[in-house]
């Protein structure tokens, strides 16, 4: 074997690791999230949480990357670290469903249904099919099978390529010896983690076992140490993963750790006493890559039935390893590990928006019942509410930034978009909200108050206040357009309502019934509210022209009464008969 197989080699386990990115990538965008957002809410179900790791894994191929995932869902606190135990066992067998994919290159024979199930024969037809869907269709699911056809067909020839590449081994007396040093289970296993804690894919390295296995120099004895190996090695993306995290979370990759380790301990352990009693005639002899598939499998498969009952157990080796400290944690919603998982990391994007919304609806509500009896308690309330939104939007802003270089979808595109722009209206209710405050201090400081009549007016307005905000949040919560496009008419009555209080306000200020001191907190308090409609108005006209993918906002203003007039005036009349000044 000299300098060129090598660099074959080197050549083939790139276009594995690549094959292995665009199959699960097509995937994963095939799904649409939906098995990864079932993750965050695995319960205390056990063997549902082991089923939810296998289907995951299976999907996107690498047991870490689901590791790292629950450490993501762990420090942000939508995981208990009981339930991620569970999931942590069942992606340990969904990561074997590669090695039987990969061990589909061994397959052998003269006869026409061997011949067809050979990668060589099928895996060029199903990338070029692949490669015609991704140039020429334009729906995201077929895009996404085509990007899964392609992986796949890229995968089988880098494991063909590896495969040949090792070729001259078979040959090679020196091969067959350096091997027989990893018979040591000691040796065997530190080979298997080193190695691939290096390239952080077990799946990629029993995959070069497989292609070794081919040389037939390979025995059982050698074998079962590196594949025991691999399953300790893969854990170091998580333990990577976890710096600067919660406790819980490291914790979640120490469970992660231990599970593997103490069970390549147990089965090896096993393994060689009943060895040394029976005599496995098996163990010197060659296997080819179906049996490491086999071998694999059985490992995680047993692992999983041995530490069912354990789970508590492992849960408790973890708090010993990293035991509690006294300081409270905060757990970060917006975990950058979700980056590599869009449609998690959107989701978290839209819980933080939600949160934000109702941030901004209780400033503003609480703003507005100080107006006549003002609280410095409530003062400090609404400050604190808007220091809060300032930071939300800072880091939705930031991190919604980072999620759009992602390979996203039309769809997750659009509502990035929505998001990025409802959080500047949403902190700026809480502005409006502090600006309302401002006022009521003022009002309290002076010790000026309203008359009867201005009071009543402001309920008027109040109320309507109440309602266009509880109406926009409820069609942001759901995304529903009919209920956003009912906004509009009502910020058109507020409108109307604004301005009418104002002239009558100047009406009393002539006739000497009304303060200019006064005047001018009406004016400030009436200038606030309406902005405050304005902002419910850009959400609803965000949420109606991403649901029907118009993004021309002053074309849609100017054409919304013209296009549904009807509708419009309808709501327009039961708003201004609603909210009728006294």
């Amino acid at each position: 074997m000299d300098i060129f197989n090598v660099l074959t080699l080197i050549g083939g386990l790139a276009f594995t690791l690549y094959g292995m990115q665009c199959m699960s990538g097509g995937l994963e965008r095939l799904s649409g999230g939906t098995l990864e957002r079932a993750l965050s809410k695995a319960t205390d179900n056990k063997l549902l949480a082991i089923l939810l790791g296998m289907g995951v894994t299976a999907l996107i191929q690498s047991s870490s990357s689901t590791t790292v995932m629950l450490v993501g869902f762990v420090n942000s606190g939508l995981m208990q670290l009981k339930n991620a135990v569970g999931v942590i066992m069942g992606s340990n067998i969904g990561t074997t469903i590669t090695s039987w994919i990969l061990s589909l290159t061994a397959i052998s024979g003269d006869s026409l249904l061997l011949k067809m199930l050979k990668p060589t024969s099928f895996a060029p037809l199903l990338a070029i099919i692949g490669i015609a869907m991704m140039l020429f269709s334009k729906k995201e699911k077929q895009k996404a099978i085509g990007s899964t056809l392609v992986g796949f067909g890229i995968l089988m020839f880098g494991m063909t390529t590896m495969s040949d590449a090792v070729a001259p081994l078979a040959d090679d007396p020196n091969f067959a010896s350096i091997f027989t040093m990893f018979e040591n289970p000691i040796l065997g296993v530190l080979v298997g983690t080193v190695f691939t804690g290096i390239i952080q894919s077990s799946a990629a390295a029993i995959g070069i076992l497989q292609a070794l296995a081919l040389t037939g120099g390979i025995t059982y004895g050698a074998a079962i140490p590196i594949i025991l190996g691999t399953n300790i090695g893969t854990c170091v993306t998580a333990l990577i993963s976890c710096v600067g995290a919660t406790k819980n979370a490291k914790r979640t990759a120490i469970v992660h750790v231990s599970f593997n380790a103490v069970g390549t301990v147990i089965f090896l352990a096993l393994f060689y006493i009943l060895n040394a009693f029976i005599g496995f005639d098996f163990i010197n002899q060659p296997l080819d890559p179906a049996n490491i598939a086999v071998v694999h499998t059985v490992f995680n498969v047993g692992a999983t039935i041995v530490f069912y009952p354990f789970t508590n157990l492992l849960c408790r080796i973890a708090k010993l390893l990293v035991p509690d400290k006294k300081q409270v944690e905060e757990t970060n919603p917006l975990d950058e590990r979700f980056l590599n998982t869009p449609a998690i990391a959107l989701e978290q994007c839209r819980r933080l928006a939600n949160t934000m919304a109702q941030t901004a609806r209780d400033s503003f509500y609480t703003a507005l019942d100080n107006i006549g009896r003002f609280s410095s308690s409530d003062m400090d309330k609404v400050k604190e509410l808007e220091a809060k939104l300032d930071r939300f939007e800072d880091e939705l802003g930031t991190y919604m930034v980072k999620l759009s270089s992602k390979e996203l979808s039309e769809q997750e595109s659009h509502e990035i978009s929505k998001l990025l722009h409802v959080i500047g209206d949403f902190e700026r209710i809480g502005d409006h909200a502090e600006n309302i405050m401002n006022s009521a201090e003022e009002m309290f400081k002076k010790k000026l108050a309203f008359s009867e009549k201005a009071t009543a007016e402001l309920g008027v307005m109040i109320s309507a206040l109440h309602d266009i905000l509880d109406m926009t949040l409820e069609a942001f919560y759901t995304n529903d357009t009919a209920l956003a496009k009912q906004v509009e008419p009502l910020e058109d009555v507020i409108d109307a309502l604004q301005s009418e209080i104002r002239a009558r306000h100047v009406r009393r200020l002539q006739e000497g019934r009304c303060t200019i001191n006064l005047g001018f907190v009406l004016t400030d308090l009436l200038t606030n509210m309406e902005r405050v409609s304005d902002h419910c108005s850009n959400i609803a006209v965000c949420i109606i022209q991403i649901a029907e993918a118009s993004f021309d906002t002053h074309s849609y203003l100017n054409t919304v009464k013209e296009t549904n007039q009807n509708e419009y005036d309808k709501h327009f009349k039961k708003y201004s008969q609603k909210f009728l000044l006294p």
